[in-house]
């Protein structure tokens, strides 16, 4: 698809059914018929970073802030693994008093006792931390752009960069990481242009893994008087996604399932999504990991239910990159 046509498609709402249509086929050809299951561990809401949109920000005094330890981590990853999810998701905020070592002697003992990927999700880290986790064992890196619009990504990413997120994705893949990035649909002062942008930007990237978002604001950020995006705009994304792509793995996000409690997993799976991400951090955790408000919880239950409600096959596997 070239640029005009991502417009025509993102401008046009009343191409959904047949661009769902088209998406699910690519899917079909391109990823198979099975649905894959990652598990979230949200280790800890601390962050060092302030961006304008997320309730995880350092400016956010109003948020009661934990940190698993590395015993609860580890025996959560481990009962995980039992359940027979076969991807583990590692997730916080930037945060260092997690540091390069801790984080290693976690990945290198869950990997010793389970028989599951491991996916990090921990931010922009110093170079020399992702090849350390990769070396103790870690598979996968998600890393969302959020943006392709440079000058909108700085206004939203204090002290960040959209060129150096793009350099940390680029070193990922030079280390042997299956990769991931994304983008987050509903940004103030977003335009269409620049949904497309992050369409081919992500076509250009070609990686393992991409997640389509959906602003949702955060009572206790800057942005916490703007509109939601729209679920029918993200769900174009995804599918437009989905055809750039091709095999991309893509799960259905969690914001996603926020704005359509009832039918979000499902809609999100026939629009050419074969991941679903449920959320096992603690109860008592939880409701402290507030990127944004009234966060939904995707529990095991409820994935298999999505999957098996789309004529999906839950994969048994690890689900490991298409790409190759």
């Amino acid at each position: 698809m070239d640029r005009d046509e991502i417009l025509y498609c993102l401008k046009t709402p009343g191409t959904d059914e047949e661009l769902f249509r088209k998406a699910d086929e690519a899917r079909k050809k391109y990823c198979g018929d099975e649905a894959h299951i990652r598990g979230i561990i949200e280790f800890s809401s601390h962050c060092c970073r302030n961006c304008l949109y997320c309730g995880l920000r350092s400016g956010n005094k109003n948020l009661t802030r934990y940190r698993m330890e590395e015993e609860e981590i580890v025996s959560l990853a481990l009962h995980i693994a039992s359940l027979g999810v076969k991807t583990i998701v590692l997730q916080s905020g930037d945060d260092f008093h997690f540091t390069q070592s801790m984080l290693c002697r976690i990945i290198e003992r869950v990997k010793k006792h389970a028989d599951a990927a491991i996916t990090l999700s921990v931010g922009e880290r110093p170079l020399e931390d992702y090849r350390a986790f990769k070396l103790a064992g870690a598979d996968r890196c998600l890393l969302k752009h959020e943006t392709a619009n440079e000058e909108l990504y700085n206004k939203l990413h204090p002290n960040q960069s959209l060129k150096h997120r793009i350099r940390i994705l680029e070193y990922l893949r030079e280390t042997g990481y299956q990769t991931g990035a994304g983008n987050i649909v509903g940004l103030p002062g977003q335009s269409m242009e620049d949904i497309c942008a992050d369409i081919l930007l992500l076509k250009e990237l070609d990686t393992d893994m991409l997640s389509v978002g959906l602003f949702i604001p955060q009572h206790d950020t800057p942005l916490s008087q703007a509109p939601r995006g729209d679920l029918s705009l993200t769900l174009r994304t995804l599918a437009l996604a989905r055809i750039a792509t091709r095999n991309s793995h893509m799960p259905v996000t969690t914001a996603i399932a926020t704005a359509a409690p009832e039918r979000g997993l499902f809609r999100g799976l026939k629009a050419g999504a074969n991941v679903i991400m449920p959320d096992f951090t603690p109860d008592r955790h939880r409701k402290d990991y507030t990127i944004y408000d009234n966060k939904t919880h995707i529990t095991l239950k409820k994935a298999i239910e999505a999957i098996k409600k789309s004529g999906r096959i839950i994969s048994s596997g690890k689900g490991n990159s298409l790409k190759y």
